[in-house]
């Protein structure tokens, strides 16, 4: 056989080849590249570059908080901001943002969301949207022993109350305070570790905040504080988006959706003992 004859057929079988892979591959579907949106995040503005910029007051253990030592967001917001951006096919950027300041920094377009424990009332709806996704109330934390007979929000007429600023425990107090003969003594801080530091320095009778941090702050203090009553007026908390992030907001609700249809939502409420917060 001459050489220009072999050389023909050689190329003719590596070209057959190389047609044979290619048929047999191409029947895959093609994943996206880590960090890109998927299908159901591609025609979702906010998300374009590949992240959900999620803004958050991370000092509300065991909600949102950085574990002791480190900047690394931690806490049942966060596993379940992971969760949802995961199914979206995309990356997630906790923001550490005082809580007072989560709403005018969202509409100024500093991050994407709110997932602050923020619970959804009318007054905070006139702003933005929310999504609801957890269920708390309110606690009551005192010194043990409960030195002053605290058992409802009744009780705390004529005493000392720290709370965070922002929070919708300053508006339970101030609605209180119309019906005390003797005012509550409101003193808030920019964060709730700063309250319950009060209470514990005897400076405050008792600290109010969302039930589960309450009692995480009573379970962490080594018997120092205590729960006084049981919770009241349980409502959901909601990831808040501005009024024009509808695109956003189709695809966060059907993500959210998707991670509770598939048991991740319960799986995540159980690693922080929180399953009492369920909206399943």
């Amino acid at each position: 056989m001459k050489r220009w004859l072999r050389h023909s057929l050689l190329l003719a079988c590596v070209v057959l080849v190389a047609a044979f892979v290619a048929s047999a591959c191409g029947g895959e579907e093609e994943k996206p590249a880590a960090g890109s949106p998927t299908s159901a995040a591609a025609n979702v503005p906010e998300l374009s570059d590949g992240t959900l910029d999620v803004g958050s007051d991370i000092a509300y253990a065991p909600i949102e908080f950085y574990e002791e030592g480190t900047q690394n967001a931690v806490g049942l917001d966060v596993d379940i901001g992971k969760a949802i951006a995961n199914e979206l096919g995309v990356k997630v950027n906790f923001i550490n943002t005082g809580f007072d300041g989560l709403i005018g920094a969202l509409e100024a377009k500093r991050f994407d969301v709110i997932m602050s424990s923020m619970t959804v009332t009318e007054k905070r709806q006139q702003e933005i949207d929310f999504i609801p996704y957890f269920t708390a109330g309110t606690g009551i934390l005192v010194q043990a022993g409960n030195p002053k007979d605290i058992q409802s929000l009744a009780d705390l007429c004529g005493k000392s109350v720290a709370v965070q600023l922002g929070t919708i425990q300053v508006d339970q107090l101030d609605a209180q305070n119309e019906q005390c003969a003797e005012k509550i003594s409101i003193t808030t801080f920019d964060q709730n570790p700063l309250a319950v530091e009060q209470l514990r320095l005897g400076r405050a009778d008792a600290v109010t905040a969302d039930y589960p941090v309450a009692a995480n702050d009573a379970r962490l203090s080594d018997g120092a504080l205590e729960i006084a009553g049981p919770q009241f007026e349980a409502a959901p908390y909601g990831i808040g988006l501005r009024k024009d992030s509808t695109a956003l907001n189709t695809a966060l609700t059907k993500a959210l959706q998707s991670i509770m249809d598939n048991g991740q939502y319960d799986k995540i409420l159980a690693d922080w003992g929180l399953e009492a917060g369920s909206i399943k």
